[in-house]
Parts: C-alpha cells; structure tokens; sequence
C-alpha cells in the first residue's frame, strides 16, 4: 500500500492544522521574551485546582500510559497497536538520545540562585536534568498523531491535540520543563511521527487480514 506524507498530513489535518498555528505561536512568543520571563510568567498562574490536576495529568505523556494505549489498541487492531506502540518506541529514542547529548538543566537547577522565587507543586518530585527536550511532550503529541490517524471519527483529533497540550503545559506548570523544551518535545513528536508512519503503513503486511483485526476477535474465533 503506498503511501506519503502529503497522505498522512491529509489524514491528520483536523489537528495537523490547529497544531502548526499554535507552534507557529510559541516560537514567535520565545522570540519575543526570555527563558527566565516566560518560566515566571507561568510560574505565577498556580491555583489549588491546577495544583492537583496537573500533577495527574502530567501523567498523559508517561511512558506506561503510551504502553497501556498500545496494548488497548492491540485488543481491538493489531495494525493500530502496533503503529502505537513502535511510534513511542522510535519517538523515545530520539528524545533520550537528544536529553543526553545536551544535558540541560531543568528549571531547579537553572534557577538555584532564584529559589525564593519558584512556586513548586507540594509533592512532586522535582527532576534536575536532561530538560530538553520534554519527553512526556514528545510522547504526547506523538500519540495525538497516531490516534487521530487512526481513528475513523477525525473530529477526534480536536481532543487528542487538546490532551497532548495540556500535557505540555502541565511539565512547565509543574517546574519539570522550561517553554522551549515542551515545545520542541511537541514538534519532535509530530513530525517524527508523521514520517515514520508515512515509511511503516506503506508496507503491504500491516495491510494484510490477519493484521486487520485484534485480539478481541481472536478470542471469539476461539
């Protein structure tokens, strides 16, 4: 089955297009204003509902979450499993390499001589390095992709591109992540995304039968 990434953009407009206006957006906004601006401009907007939410919420781009998405998707297609669960795969990767090869500071760290200044939520455990780029960010928007690849109803991608902002949001609401990181972990996210499936759903096997279906119809064949 061929494929391209005109295809793909296509299939994922709904959010695609949403998506590139609010990127567009954050680099003209750290174009205008600096690190240590922005970082205390968001520091200073917690409220005890935010407290809580996004301390859950945050939770969205872990790892095991993109892992149990996959192993739901499996249940009902393996073509879309799989797809999942290869994309975090691939998008994990690059995002680690790339923490390790600049070894930046997160915000407790940067701003150490500033501590009086920091608000930071009761209870989370604040990480120290490899900030950029925001890997819960890049897990996100990646499953954002994905999804509203996948899914029949596209108007769903709306939410799915809603889900993943506020899971950026929340690693800067939190102190984990700085504005630059969350955004370049959003774009890694999309765009690897959208490369790596134009390459693998190109290929005739995930379009055969046996791909086309999931383990819930294996257990009722059986």
């Amino acid at each position: 089955m061929k494929s391209s990434v005109v295809g793909v953009l296509k299939r994922i407009r709904v959010m695609f297009i949403p998506y590139l206006v609010i990127l567009a957006a954050c680099l003209a906004f750290s174009a205008l204003y600096t690190r240590t601006q922005i970082y205390f401009e968001i520091n200073s907007w917690h409220f005890a509902f935010g407290d809580t939410f996004f301390a859950l919420w945050t939770n969205m781009g872990d790892g095991i979450t993109c892992v149990i998405i996959a192993l739901l998707l499996l249940i009902i297609n393996y073509r879309w499993g799989f797809l999942m669960a290869t994309t975090y795969v691939l998008t994990s990767l690059i995002a680690q390499s790339l923490k390790f090869m600049f070894e930046a500071p997160r915000p407790v760290i940067y701003f150490k001589d500033q501590a009086s200044r920091m608000y930071l939520v009761k209870g989370v455990e604040m990480l120290e390095t490899h900030s950029f780029p925001s890997g819960h960010s890049v897990s996100a928007f990646a499953m954002a992709v994905v999804l509203t690849y996948i899914t029949p109803k596209k108007g769903w991608g709306i939410l799915f591109l809603f889900t993943a902002l506020l899971t950026a949001y929340s690693r800067v609401y939190l102190s984990e992540h700085f504005f630059e990181d969350v955004t370049a972990g959003s774009a890694l996210g999309v765009f690897v995304t959208v490369f790596w499936i134009r390459w693998i759903d190109s290929k005739p096997f995930l379009h055969s039968k046996k791909w086309d279906r999931g383990l819930l119809d294996r257990s009722k064949n059986q």
